[in-house]
């Protein structure tokens, strides 16, 4: 295929430029047109965005309710003109399968929605999604500052990927004043999950927000803030939300895939980000491009024009079938997830539970300001000993013992042997994990059923 030299002239179709910032914001918070009729000039509720956002009541060739899935590698240019007028950047639309895809940007416009912010990317996983939005931030020399409680995936980035290349990093308790307390003038980006993996801990993000204040880009891995149904970290004032979409927004454990989300709320000219205002070839930079939504374009850019962590349009659709039903699949997975760990604080072969929907939960205050409509459909808990633990694992019979979290079926794994076994020791241990836990990820089984298989399974 023909490639410009100049990768930043691929923009994605949603992405609002710097004068048109007010106009696409709109459209892409609150929907285009929900109807042929009717054009939206109001803000809907979470549960109406998570089916309307994004897409027109039918497609205009073929009068399909549901987003099509556009499987094509490529489109064709109405002219000469128009390629060139593409490949430039003089106006949007489709240019190859790679970058543009139809039911991906209505995936993407759709969750852009539901987190409030102004442009997002999808992209082929939850990894993806935080390879490509370091990446975007740091270059040798930057200083990252992350929370000691992490998802062991994104600890593998920083490690084999950005402190080989001269990241430095310091890993703190994501607390406002643990991270204050090792803010650095080359400091590019302070990382924290919205619900701790597997701790379940949950940090104070607006309190968080406020040390970062517009001098650091604070990024929030909100995949257990459940696509923006628990939190919403952008109005909180995190400025960029990444997602594992396999999770909650599928909530079906049958594809794979990733978003970025961007704020738009973070100044990218002060000085400390120069990749963003350094002008191309062609003699501008991201901002000039993009304006506010100047993140969203670099990681666009990086992400599937320069890397191809392309998200495939069936995988797509799959995501925004999941997003129909995500307020009711997560609320139905947090009460019970309540009621099974308020069941198993009382379990003889327990030894302690970590919900953060727990009165006895050191982060249950924080949790209550921060979360919304629930406290999260996982929670982990210690077993007496090793052994109960494993006996467990292997007697579950209605639970599936595997590594994922967010469906819709109840799965168990224990974190010190497979998602966190990379980790040192002492890692772990700060993560709060054990080789006695076990992480659950509730789905939507009848809550005494549950309690059934895990009694007999804790017995052996």
């Amino acid at each position: 295929m023909s490639s410009p030299d100049d990768t930043s002239t691929h923009v994605p179709p949603h992405t609002p430029s710097q004068t048109e910032n007010s106009a696409t914001t709109t459209s892409v918070t609150t929907t285009a047109k929900m109807s042929s009729k009717t054009s939206v000039t109001e803000k809907y509720a979470f549960d109406t965005l998570q089916l309307h956002a994004g897409q027109e009541s039918s497609d205009k060739t073929s009068n399909a309710r549901a987003v099509p899935i556009y499987a094509t590698s490529s489109y064709t240019f109405d002219s000469a003109d128009h390629a060139e007028a593409l490949f430039s950047g003089e106006v949007t639309g489709n240019q190859y399968g790679r970058m543009h895809n139809p039911t991906v940007d209505a995936f993407v416009k759709r969750l852009v929605a539901l987190e409030q912010g102004i442009a997002g990317v999808a992209l082929s996983s939850g990894q993806a999604a935080t390879t490509v939005t370091l990446l975007s931030l740091v270059t040798p020399g930057s200083h990252v500052i992350l929370s000691n409680q992490l998802f062991g995936g994104t600890y593998s980035v920083i490690n084999k990927i950005l402190a080989p290349w001269g990241v430095e990093v310091s890993t703190v308790s994501p607390t406002a004043s643990a991270i204050a307390e090792v803010m650095q003038d080359n400091t590019a980006a302070v990382w924290c999950e919205t619900i701790a993996n597997p701790s379940c801990s949950v940090p104070d993000i607006a309190a968080i927000a406020e040390v970062c204040a517009g001098n650091v880009p604070l990024v929030v891995d909100n995949t257990w803030g459940c696509g923006g149904y628990l939190c919403q970290p952008l109005t909180l004032g995190a400025n960029i939300v990444v997602h594992s979409a396999t999770k909650w927004i599928g909530g079906h454990g049958a594809f794979i895939g990733g978003a970025v989300i961007d704020g738009g709320n973070f100044d990218w000219t002060a000085g400390k980000f120069p990749a963003f205002t350094k002008p191309t070839n062609k003699g501008w930079s991201y901002v000039d491009k993009a304006g506010a939504a100047a993140f969203n374009l670099r990681a666009y850019d990086l992400g599937l024009f320069t890397m191809g962590m392309t998200l495939s349009p069936y995988a797509a659709s799959l995501g925004l079938q999941g997003l129909e039903t995500l307020s009711l699949r997560v609320q139905r997975a947090c009460d019970s997830a309540l009621a099974l760990a308020q069941w198993l604080e009382q379990h003889p072969k327990i030894a302690r539970v970590d919900y953060p929907g727990l009165v006895s939960s050191s982060c249950h205050e924080v949790a209550t300001r921060t979360l919304n409509n629930g406290f999260g459909a996982v929670l982990s808990f210690e077993a007496v000993d090793t052994q109960t633990a494993r006996t467990f694992l292997d007697s579950v019979q209605l639970a599936s013992h595997l590594a994922n979290i967010g469906d819709a079926k109840t799965v168990v794994i224990n974190p010190w042997t497979t998602t966190h076994a990379s980790l040192s020791a002492a890692a772990k241990a700060e993560a709060g994990v054990s080789e006695a836990l076990v992480r659950v990820s509730v789905g939507l089984e009848a809550v005494p059923d549950l309690q059934r298989d895990f009694d007999q399974a804790l017995y052996g």
